[in-house]
């Protein structure tokens, strides 16, 4: 493990590890307008929602490190404190990409990167037409947080309407992950896209009292084949099955087949045992993966 301090570092070199190291972010695509009434649209990867009730947007621009000057972006919200936040969608990541070549102000980014503008209920900025989900948003309070380059201010967005294609909705009604399609950023030139085979879901906690990885058996807790997740998925169930339960599904073909192939060598047979509740864990299936754990030599 190697230790870095800011004090050792450049303002860039240790950019360079935060971002890379506090990834993906979410992407803030914010159009804003000035007093002149001249629109610009650029996204942001310092952001995320923090209130749902007052609904609170933040996003971060940062005084650029080669000049020390700020974005037009934060300059036409002091003058005019409404934005619109995008959520960016892999349809337009590289349009988004386009947005953020730093043009002169006045040059709009909706021309320059192909997008259609629309006008907002709320707000003075247009929205992005093509974007899956756009937030109407009044600028409370920008909170400088340095004047050296490098230096974000926090901008403090309350929400006031929400527009959400509707063709991203599931049959509950809920956003789906895979339709909404969301692009987040790495460091460097790095995008990663949220949908596909990298989405997967894990059981929120505050729905049950979990038992705790530090109430399972000892052969189950100090495994060589189950991984740390796993010991977190089956930590997360409020009770293990009962001796009933467990006795009963011993007698499968499965359990019977694997006792009498390993009757010599029980190290192996709970070795396959947690292979087996390792599928099974793979497959979502706590409760059949505890039945097979609790199995006896």
């Amino acid at each position: 493990m190697k230790t870095f301090y800011p004090k050792d570092l450049s303002t860039q070199e240790f950019y360079g590890l935060m971002q890379g190291a506090v990834a993906p972010r979410p992407i803030a695509f914010v159009s804003t307008i000035d007093k002149a009434g001249n629109v610009n649209l650029s996204p942001f990867s310092f952001f995320n929602l923090v209130s749902s009730q007052p609904p609170i947007l933040l996003f971060s621009p940062l005084r650029r490190m080669r000049n020390n000057t700020t974005k037009h972006t934060l300059e036409n919200i002091l003058e005019v404190p409404e934005v619109v936040i995008h959520i960016v969608h892999f349809g337009m990541v590289e349009q988004m990409s386009l947005a953020s070549t730093e043009y002169e102000k006045g040059v709009n980014e909706f021309e320059k990167a192909g997008f259609t503008q629309v006008a907002s209920n709320e707000v003075k900025p247009p929205r992005i037409k093509e974007a899956h989900v756009s937030f109407e948003c009044r600028v409370n309070e920008v909170k400088s947080l340095g004047e050296s380059g490098g230096a974000g201010s926090i901008v403090i967005c309350e929400v006031l309407a929400a527009h959400i294609n509707e063709a991203i909705f599931d049959e509950a009604g809920v956003i789906d992950p895979n339709k909404l399609d969301a692009v987040a950023r790495l460091g460097g030139n790095w995008y990663s896209r949220a949908s596909g085979a990298s989405l997967f879901q894990i059981p929120k906690p505050l729905r049950n009292l979990g038992i705790g990885i530090d109430q399972m058996p000892a052969e189950v807790r100090n495994s060589a084949i189950l991984s740390g997740n796993n010991l977190g998925r089956l930590g997360n169930v409020e009770a293990l099955p009962s001796e009933i339960e467990v006795a009963e599904f011993g007698k499968s073909a499965e359990i019977q087949e694997m006792r009498v192939r390993f009757k010599n060598d029980p190290d192996s047979l709970i070795d396959h045992l947690h292979l087996l509740a390792k599928e099974a864990l793979d497959e979502d299936d706590v409760d059949r993966a505890w039945l097979i754990l609790l199995q006896k030599k």
